[in-house]
């Protein structure tokens, strides 16, 4: 594989970036929850690789069976953040990091890779247009906007599926909002907790914060986007973890 990737262990992660927020010093306590998440999930076959630069470009995978997200993809790879920004963009890096990734499946012997992403874009999830560019196809859309896609290694394999948990759009908290994250995302510890609470107590809207603790909860969770997804009034509304601020808020939701 390229030189230029490093792929984190549980021996370099101590001295390693994550790539996300490693200069936010507001969020230094969510940096390192999600360096503890990273460390713990190593256990379970979770892959971080990176390019070897202070950048914004790697990739981050699993086995379906360990994902955190309420999907059923036996025997596949389940692709979680996926990102290439800024400057680094148009150079291959997407391609080669993907191709790590299928190159993992492959020695595996998987039947390919699946992801979950907006069927239109959103915040926080993989870019669909360019993986379908890339020879995936869409198996599954949910009708509020998240489509599971696959690359398929062997075109004989049963396609993955939602779980029906997260089929509907809704969640059981009807009134105000509520708000369903993990620690996948070394940003959302802070702005749930910090920005979330304020713009909620502003307007005098009740909140509920669910945090899924456990790949248990999050593969029963009632939404795909387990990093972060904001419900108003039972109702799905985004992925975008900007809602959190004052400044946004009004906006994204159209309360």
């Amino acid at each position: 594989m390229d030189t230029k990737f490093i792929t984190l262990t549980k021996e370099n992660i101590g001295k390693e970036h994550i790539c996300c927020a490693f200069s936010d010093k507001k969020c230094k306590e969510s940096y390192e929850l999600k360096k503890e998440w990273l460390n713990r999930e190593f256990d379970n076959g979770y892959v971080f690789r990176r390019l070897d630069e202070r950048a914004k470009v790697f990739i981050e995978y699993c086995p379906a069976e360990k994902a955190w997200t309420p999907v059923e993809a036996p025997n596949y790879l389940m692709i979680n953040c996926f990102w290439v920004s800024g400057q680094y963009k148009g150079k291959g890096y997407g391609k080669a990091l993907l191709q790590s990734a299928m190159d993992d499946a492959l020695s595996q012997g998987r039947d390919g890779l699946a992801t979950v992403a907006g069927t239109a874009k959103f915040h926080f999830m993989n870019d669909t247009k360019w993986l379908l560019r890339q020879g995936f196809e869409t198996v599954e859309k949910l009708p509020y906007g998240f489509s599971l896609l696959v690359g398929k290694l062997n075109p004989q394999a049963e396609n993955p599926r939602f779980r029906d948990c997260a089929t509907s759009g809704e969640c059981e908290f009807r009134d105000g909002i509520a708000v369903y994250y993990t620690n996948r995302c070394p940003f959302t510890e802070y702005h749930v907790h910090h920005s979330l609470i304020e713009t909620a107590q502003k307007r005098n809207l009740p909140l509920k914060i669910i945090k899924l603790e456990t790949m248990q909860q999050a593969q029963s969770s009632p939404t795909p986007a387990t990093i972060f997804s904001l419900f108003y009034n039972g109702k799905f509304v985004t992925t975008d973890l900007s809602v959190c601020m004052d400044s946004r808020f009004d906006k994204i939701v159209n309360t």
